[in-house]
């Protein structure tokens, strides 16, 4: 087991190296979205590969300057212009799309190097084309950073909760092997198809955060079998594996499988960036699963033995003191008031998501002093002869017939429209392509209505509405028929698995309905933090003034199998006093106090590992580290500490009620200890 556990991370080490370089910042739409097939049909008729852009300071640039790019084999058209004061020079160079990747991505970084070369107080080089580039370089960066980060504090504060390195090793191991199994599966993946370089950032992120929950729990689990009575020798260590596992071990299966299956909604949307974080984090929890299963127990059997067991209480009298124990006593005296109060706080923190604005937030994604954000920014600023991305429309259609005229003409005279002209530069017959020019910036609403209008007029002959204003229409209402199924997916396959694990068909209601207050708390900071700005100096970033399309999505899933993780821990161990006592108040305080140092570290743990997320560069990521930072922490102080005791009592005996043929099903089919 040690040796291909050791295989798989020394190839997943090796495949990482050239992870980023291999995966991608923008995947293409899905075909089922209008503007996709458009954009289809467009690279057919005229293809092209992308642009490179140019800010040289100063003045006008020497002609024979762009002549030598002109000279450039590949590249297509270079034109130039002046600012609007008249001391800079925009530079657009258009390059062929008939090239394969290799030489495509030769060519764009001779044409940078090149424009860099300009002689002048400053050339600034950016565009679409070193867009992707620059994310992916960011992206990898704040990797770097994060692990840099995250590691040795993690590492520090398991070694104090655990009371030595080689204990808080073991669940480190763990997380490591599948953070390294994931990375192979990606390597192996993207050799094959596309996938979002995002995936890496989701693998280590939760590789991290899982493995050291789950090792943390199997660890501690060891060492209260140890002190309830198993000797100091072999024997006694063998022994105390098995129980571990037949408890902890079962625990971490029901936990794993929430977290997955809750991971499993993300694919049922369109967008392939979605199913690919959605695959890298179903993939990073399963791998961890199975070095928790797998591997953990092979090394609690080799070094077990070398694990100070901390002295404690043994026997029937173990959990009925403590810190949490006695928290949870003083809740149960004041149940209703408690229920009521948090509940309610939780409500009013959600309030201000009832004012979010989505957006896709283009260059703002990245830091301000990104070159690529810089040239985007001045062009807008400084350019206003260069107007916002087209709308852009294919019509199956001859341009010299009479009825394409006359739409054409309707096209123009739709509010918000500025222009519609013919591209004259397609050819084909039969066929007419029509750049609707609209007021204001690309992804701004006006464009955007420009987007449904034209799809809503009547034309005598097939069109296809696609361009960048389209993209972020087709985009925005396909998360939004694909976010109900996603959602009920998640709450019907969180309800079954908690239902077959406790018996009980309150206790999971109870649990969905705890993490939307929880998440719904989170949503509402996140909405304070970047659509307000507040904190932004603190955390490092100017505010975008919306949340990104997809990062609540993102964490909404993310954040209910992670709460539903803790919820797995704090429940197991309240179930399995209840079956032992059948006294359901004890059960939730020892049970409490059983799980909540284990809660607590755990929870403290992966907020330092997504805190280090929270501290990277490219805005996106930054709310997903936040968000999901925040949602742990609530999850894991206020939800499980107060809410879940105090629902839980009022409740009583009832918690654990099911209809008899619920009941006679989970009899049959329930997952129990040995």
């Amino acid at each position: 087991m040690f040796a291909a556990w050791a295989v798989i991370f020394a190839l997943g080490v090796v495949a990482a190296g050239g992870l980023f370089s291999s995966l991608d910042a923008d995947l293409d739409g899905s075909s089922r979205l209008e503007s996709e097939r458009a954009g289809r049909r467009l690279d057919e008729l005229a293809p092209g590969g992308g642009e490179v852009v140019a800010i040289v300071e100063g003045g006008a640039v020497d002609p024979a300057v762009l002549d030598g790019l002109r000279a450039v084999d590949g590249v297509n058209e270079v034109q130039a212009g002046p600012s609007d004061d008249g001391r800079a020079t925009g530079i657009v160079v258009a390059l062929a799309g008939d090239l394969g990747d290799d030489r495509h991505d030769a060519l764009v970084d001779d044409v940078a190097t090149r424009l860099r070369a300009i002689d002048a107080p400053e050339v600034l080089v950016g565009g679409e084309l070193l867009l992707d580039e620059e994310v992916g370089e960011i992206a990898e960066r704040d990797a770097q950073r994060a692990e840099s980060l995250a590691l040795p504090i993690t590492l520090l504060v398991m070694a104090v909760v655990f009371g030595g390195l080689l204990a808080a090793g073991l669940p480190l191991a763990i997380a490591l092997c599948g953070v390294g199994a994931t990375s192979l599966a990606l390597a192996v993946a993207a050799s094959i198809t596309d996938v979002s370089l995002y995936a890496v950032n989701v693998t280590i992120m939760l590789g991290l955060g899982l493995g050291i929950d789950y090792g943390l729990l199997l660890v501690t689990r060891f060492r209260e079998e140890r002190r309830g009575g198993a000797d100091s020798g072999v024997s006694g260590v063998e022994v105390a594996v098995r129980r571990t596992m037949a408890t902890a071990g079962r625990t971490v299966v029901f936990s794993a499988s929430t977290v997955a299956v809750a991971l499993a909604a993300l694919l049922v949307f369109d967008d392939p960036t979605i199913r690919s974080l959605g695959l890298a984090g179903i993939t990073v929890v399963l791998t961890t699963m199975l070095a928790a299963l797998t591997l953990l127990p092979a090394l609690l059997g080799a070094l077990g033995h070398r694990l100070r067991v901390p002295a404690g209480r043994a026997g029937d009298d173990e959990g009925e003191h403590g810190w949490f124990a006695g928290v949870a006593r003083l809740v149960q005296r004041r149940a209703g008031v408690v229920a009521v109060v948090v509940a309610g706080g939780l409500a009013v923190l959600a309030l201000p998501f009832l004012g979010a604005r989505f957006d896709d937030p283009g260059v703002k994604a990245l830091p301000r002093s990104s070159e690529t954000r810089a040239v985007a920014e001045t062009v807008d600023a400084r350019f206003s002869s260069v107007t916002a991305e087209p709308v852009e429309v294919v019509a199956d259609a001859d341009p010299s017939d009479p009825e394409v005229a006359t739409w054409v003409a309707a096209v123009a005279a739709l509010p918000g429209v500025r222009a519609a002209t013919i591209d004259e530069s397609v050819s084909e017959a039969g066929t007419t392509v029509v750049e609707v020019d609209a007021a204001g910036p690309t992804n701004g609403r006006t464009a955007q209505r420009v987007v449904t209008s034209v799809r809503e007029l009547d034309a005598p002959f097939p069109v296809l509405v696609g361009g960048d204003p389209a993209e972020i229409v087709d985009f925005r209402e396909s998360i939004a028929s694909r976010l109900p199924l996603a959602i009920g997916i998640v709450v019907a396959s969180t309800f079954v698995l908690l239902f077959l694990m406790t018996g009980s068909v309150l206790v999971p209601l109870k649990a969905i309905v705890m993490n939307v207050l929880s998440l719904g708390a989170t949503f509402g900071a996140l909405v304070w933090v970047f659509q307000d700005g507040h904190l932004s100096g603190l955390l490092g970033f100017d505010p975008p003034g919306s949340l990104d399309f997809v990062m609540p999505v993102i964490i909404f899933v993310f954040g209910f199998g992670l709460s539903m993780d803790y919820e797995v821990f704090l429940l197991a161990r309240i179930r399995e006093v209840w079956l032992e006592t059948g006294d359901s108040d004890r059960a939730v305080a020892v049970g409490l106090q059983r799980s909540g140092r284990i809660i607590t570290s755990a929870a403290l743990l992966i907020v330092i590992v997504f805190a280090g997320f929270a501290a990277g560069e490219i805005v996106p990521l930054k709310q997903l580290g936040l968000g999901l930072a925040l949602a742990v922490v609530v999850d894991a102080t206020v939800v499980r500490t107060l809410l879940v005791p105090a629902t839980m009592t009022l409740l009583g005996r009832r918690n654990w009620w099911a209809p008899r043929p619920l009941a006679r099903l989970h009899h049959r089919l329930a997952l129990r200890e040995a």
